[in-house]
C-alpha cells in the first residue's frame, strides 16, 4: 500500500491567511523552524499508478500540482484519481471538489449523512450537476467493507467516530453516527492496514478495536491543549467542541497512542496554533521521544519502508 499526504494542516492551513499567532507570524518572518502546510487530504494506492483521494481540501489544485503521481500520462486530459472518499462534510475536506469540476464525473463515496449536508447546507452535489455528469454518489454504510473501481486490492471500511458535524449543518452539536467516519484501509493481498482519522473527538468502543489492529495510524493531531485557541487568543472554541481530542490532556491522544501497538503513529490535520509545528519546541521533541511522527505535505509512506 502506498500513501501520500497531500495536505497535513487543519482548516485554514499553515500559516493561516488572516492569522498572526506566534506560529503563523514566526513562519512568515523566518524566526520559526517549521514547514508551511496545506489543508488535510491524502491519496492511497495499491500499485503507485491509480489513486484514491481521501478528502478534497480547498488547496487541492495546489496539492495536485505538487504531486507528479497524479498526472495521467498518455491522455490529453485526465487524472490518476480514480475515486474519492469523504470522511465528513467539513468545508476543509470537501470544498476542493469545486476545483475538480473540469474532471467530472467523479465517483464520491460518502455516508448518507454527509451526502445530505452536501446537497443542502453546502450543496456541492447540486451545483456540480451542471458539469459533465457532476458528482456520482456512491453510498457507503459504516462498518460494511467496500471497494472502489480502482485499486481493487484495497478494502475500505468506514468506522463511525465521535466528533461533530460542520457549523453549517443542522446536526451541529448533535451529529449522527454517519457524520464522521475514520477509514480502515486494508491491502487484502499482503494484509497491510492503515487507519486514517483526521477528526477524532473521543475514542469509544466502536473505534478502539480498529485502532488496535492498524499497522499505521494517520490520526487527528489538531491541538496540543483543549483550550489552545483560547490561550493563544485566536478563538473561543475548545478542541472538544470542534470534535478533536487534544494531544496533551490527561486522557488525550498521546495517552491513547501510547496504548496502541501500531508500528507507525503519524499526526495529521494540525492546527496553525499547535506548538508541535515548531520543530524545535519541547512539545515536538516529546513526540519524537514517544515515537510519534508529524506528517508534512508530500510525505510518502510505504508500510514496508520508512517515510521519504
Amino acid at each position: 500500500m502506498f500513501i501520500k499526504v497531500l495536505g497535513s494542516a487543519a482548516g485554514g492551513g499553515f500559516p493561516q491567511w488572516n492569522c498572526n499567532c506566534a506560529n503563523c507570524s514566526g513562519l512568515r518572518n523566518g524566526t520559526l523552524q517549521a514547514q508551511a502546510r496545506t489543508q488535510s487530504s491524502i491519496i492511497v494506492s495499491d500499485n503507485g499508478e491509480d489513486w484514491v483521494l481521501c478528502n478534497a481540501s480547498p488547496d487541492i489544485s495546489q496539492q495536485i500540482a505538487r504531486t507528479p503521481e497524479l498526472v495521467k500520462h498518455g491522455v490529453l486530459r485526465g487524472t490518476a484519481i480514480g475515486s474519492i472518499i469523504l470522511t465528513d462534510s467539513q468545508i476543509d475536506h470537501t470544498t476542493g471538489l469545486l476545483s475538480l469540476r473540469e474532471g467530472c464525473p467523479h465517483q464520491i463515496w460518502c455516508t448518507p449523512e454527509v451526502h445530505a449536508d452536501l446537497t443542502s447546507g453546502f450543496p456541492i452535489f447540486t451545483m456540480l450537476q451542471h458539469w459533465n455528469g457532476g458528482l456520482q454518489h456512491r453510498p457507503l454504510t459504516p462498518l460494511d467493507p467496500f471497494r472502489v473501481d480502482v485499486c481493487r486490492s484495497l478494502q475500505f471500511t468506514a468506522i463511525p467516530i465521535l466528533s461533530n458535524a460542520p457549523p453549517y449543518s443542522p446536526w451541529r452539536d448533535r451529529p449522527l453516527p454517519g457524520h464522521n467516519v475514520a477509514l480502515f484501509i486494508e491491502n487484502t493481498v499482503n494484509g497491510q492496514t492503515l487507519l486514517y482519522a483526521p477528526g477524532l473527538g473521543e475514542p469509544d468502543a466502536v473505534i478502539m478495536p480498529w485502532l488496535q489492529k492498524a499497522d499505521c495510524l494517520l490520526i487527528d493531531g489538531t491541538v496540543w491543549q483543549d483550550d489552545e485557541l483560547l490561550t493563544t487568543g485566536v478563538g473561543k472554541n475548545t478542541g472538544k467542541a470542534m470534535g478533536h481530542l487534544a494531544l496533551a490532556e490527561e486522557q488525550g491522544l498521546m495517552a491513547l497512542l501510547a496504548s496502541l501497538p501500531a508500528r507507525r503513529k503519524i499526526l495529521i490535520h494540525i492546527n496553525n496554533t499547535n506548538p508541535i509545528l515548531n520543530e524545535h519546541s519541547p512539545q515536538r521533541q516529546f513526540l519524537t521521544q514517544q515515537g510519534i511522527e508529524v506528517s508534512w505535505d508530500g510525505m510518502a509512506i510505504h508500510l514496508q519502508e520508512t517515510a521519504s
